[in-house]
């Protein structure tokens, strides 16, 4: 896929006036880091850019400052050691030489990401869930290019979105069900996706992220990482579909593939709330809520994914035993908290 210089695929952009701030600070947008989203690249997200495409994103990945700061923020997390043994400590033992290494390799295109290491960490509810522990050498890539694709598609993602996403959690979601279920949209479709992380297809996924960015050797990456193998103990496989949760990349895409349903939804005016695959919809009848649940299964089918018998139902709130608990958002948190400490 061709790439165009950086300068030629950005649109004229305003200048920022004198005095005003850089990068986040000068836009107030979420995940926009000020030492790598330039002023011209803001500028460029809000107005637009040619073809609705981004390219010759690499160089950004590449640049020292961003490889610095995606070890920085992987350094904080510490983590288990990947599929080669390699702990953050030993990473931080030469952290200069290994950053400069990378660098390297992402410019010479010569960088392969390793198998993932298949863990299985405790739900809470006496099941366990799959986690994925990349090497600290994939994490930090992971990150460089989350750094600097995420504002891209954060400038996309609507309210109702609230899982994985900078600047929102848990509480803000639980405060978006609450305030419509005062304001009477007491019938809740409450939904679940089945293995989601593990069964989102990858061409339709890539396909949602060619469709912001162009720059072929990200999207080399994204495509490298999709296709890493997976290791549990002796075992060894390739996966023909999903994206490892635990993985930096992972929550990212996750949200993106399920944009596309909150638009869906938003359009036809049902008032949705989701924390990455878990979602409830609060409607004010019980017609509405079973048009509502029709309306994500024709999606859900389409798409590839399969909603969770055991845990989508629709339910009067007002009634005893018909209501539903958000508890799934805790226990995704307390997901995320192991998967940094795995």
């Amino acid at each position: 896929m061709r790439e165009r210089p950086r300068e030629a695929s950005m649109k004229t952009a305003p200048t920022v006036p004198n005095g005003a701030k850089q990068g986040a600070e000068a836009r107030g947008m979420p995940g926009v880091e000020a030492s790598i989203w330039t002023e011209r690249m803001v500028s460029a997200l809000v107005n637009g850019v040619e073809g609705g495409k981004w390219y010759t994103l690499m160089d950004k990945v590449c640049e020292p400052n961003t490889l610095a700061l995606a070890w920085a923020r992987v350094q904080a997390n510490q983590g288990a050691a990947g599929v080669d043994g390699q702990s953050v400590g030993m990473f931080e033992a030469k952290a200069e030489a290994h950053l400069a290494e990378l660098a390297e390799e992402l410019r010479e295109g010569t960088y392969r990401p390793e198998a993932v290491k298949r863990v299985e960490i405790p739900k809470g509810d006496g099941q366990t869930r799959p986690l994925g522990v990349p090497t600290v050498r994939d994490r930090i890539v992971q990150t460089a290019v989350k750094l600097v694709i995420e504002p891209i598609f954060e400038f996309q993602f609507l309210e109702t979105s609230h899982g994985f996403r900078p600047g929102r959690g848990c509480k803000d979601a639980l405060r978006e069900v609450d305030g419509l279920l005062k304001a009477g949209h007491t019938h809740v479709v409450d939904a679940d996706l089945k293995g989601y992380f593990d069964s989102i297809p990858h061409g339709p996924l890539m396909e949602r992220v060619e469709s912001s960015i162009s720059d072929g050797r990200v999207l080399g990456l994204i495509r490298g990482w999709l296709g890493q193998d997976i290791l549990k103990g002796l075992e060894r496989w390739t996966p023909d579909g999903g994206t490892p949760q635990g993985a930096v990349i992972s929550p990212l895409l996750a949200n993106l593939y399920l944009h596309p349903l909150d638009e869906r939804m938003m359009a036809r005016g049902y008032r949705m709330v989701r924390y990455a695959d878990d979602f409830v919809i609060l409607c004010r009848s019980r017609e509405e809520a079973d048009a509502a649940l029709a309306e994500v299964r024709r999606w859900v089918e389409a798409n590839g994914l399969t909603l969770h018998p055991g845990k989508t139902h629709v339910g009067d709130c007002r009634n005893k035993g018909e209501g539903f608990e958000f508890r799934r958002l805790a226990l995704r948190r307390a997901a995320a908290g192991c998967a940094r400490k795995a």
